[in-house]
């Protein structure tokens, strides 16, 4: 007589089987075990990173003062220096100095004062309130030192307009930059991989087209749809949601010329996923090893100062870094193709080196 078949035991040889595969596959190790660890580094780093805020001094402060040291001194401003008074004005409407600061002394220790002028625009809204609490948090220890029956300084604000400064002008064109990375990545590294196993590649070899124009119309059609897909989001972000595009139609057309220019550098790295991979499995885990972590580093969601120091020369590093700076000069300050040259620069550097690796590894069959 045979015994009887066991439920219980084929289900769990089913089971280590189906676990046995899973620890196999490297897309369910990465996007299982992989992200979630990524993402709670990654915003526990920032969790740790000090806010700092950008400020600078008129020409006429005094340098000698012991509110000027005590506010240089504070780890969490950041001093601009090296600019003119003009050149300072013009950071500060644009967001990019939160406050300009003139401090007047009114009487020398033992018996401090000062006059503190803090100019800001509405650019900087956003930041300004941390800039008080900073401002308060060193008045009241010199205060502790020299008197504390009566403050040290003389607190006056100067406002004077700056565009405003909303979360969209922020958050859009990090985005846009991102969905340009993805797709380049993902669809070039799926498209080539995918026409090299099915031969379609070998078939085209069959005509007489050239393999370069082969690259070259694949390219141009994941650009052009691309570029739709960026139209759409930067159209939909400023009628509906008011995203800043200072200069309007030149603004969005420069918009899209560096949309262009950071598809053809990050497609290099598609081309470099498409050789390496096996199999179509592998693509993902490969291709999310250059994305997320720009995902998470380049200035998408925070600013790159939220992280700490020692891994802001990391997130500078980024090519997507210098893509979504670019995009935010040229869309809310108003700057054009021309005043953007260190991140097209730096973009440049990575196409070279991207390219130089795609053309040693690249196979056509």
């Amino acid at each position: 007589m045979s015994a009887q078949y066991n439920q219980w035991r084929a289900m769990i040889a089913v089971m280590k089987a189906s676990l046995r595969a899973m620890f196999r596959s490297p897309s369910a190790v990465v996007f299982t075990l992989g992200f979630p660890l990524v993402f709670i580094l990654v915003f526990g780093f920032i969790g740790t990173g000090r806010e700092t805020v950008t400020i600078g001094f008129s020409q006429g402060t005094d340098t000698t003062s012991i509110m000027y040291k005590a506010l240089c001194g504070n780890p969490a401003l950041r001093l601009t220096k090296d600019k003119t008074p003009e050149e300072m004005e013009a950071d500060m409407r644009k967001g990019r100095i939160t406050a300009i600061l003139d401090i007047t002394t009114i009487a020398p220790p033992p018996q401090p004062k000062y006059k503190v002028t803090v100019r800001t625009s509405t650019s900087g809204a956003n930041k300004i309130d941390y800039l008080w609490s900073v401002i308060n948090t060193t008045t009241s220890r010199i205060d502790d030192r020299f008197n504390p029956r009566s403050s040290v300084a003389e607190l006056h604000t100067d406002n004077v307009p700056g565009r405003a400064y909303t979360m969209i002008d922020f958050i859009l064109p990090g985005m846009l930059a991102f969905s340009l990375l993805s797709a380049a990545v993902f669809g070039t590294a799926f498209l080539f991989f995918s026409l090299r196993q099915t031969l379609v590649l070998k078939r085209f070899f069959a005509t007489p087209i050239r393999r370069g124009y082969i690259i070259v119309g694949e390219g141009l059609s994941r650009m052009l749809f691309q570029l739709i897909g960026s139209i759409v989001i930067i159209g939909l972000g400023h009628f509906a949601f008011g995203f800043t595009l200072v200069h309007g139609w030149v603004t969005f057309l420069e918009m899209l010329v560096l949309c262009v220019f950071g598809l053809v550098i990050f497609m290099g790295f598609g081309f470099v996923i498409s050789s390496m991979a096996k199999s179509e499995s592998t693509i993902p885990p490969l291709a999310n090893i250059i994305t997320m972590p720009q995902f998470l580093l380049a200035g998408i969601f925070v600013n790159v100062d939220a992280f700490p120091a020692w891994l802001q020369p990391v997130c500078r590093a980024l090519p997507l870094t210098y893509l979504v700076d670019a995009l935010r000069k040229v869309a809310f300050e108003g700057q054009h193709l021309w005043n953007v040259g260190l991140e097209i620069g730096v973009l440049t550097v990575w196409g070279i080196v991207v390219y130089a690796a795609a053309v040693k590894v690249f196979k056509w069959e």
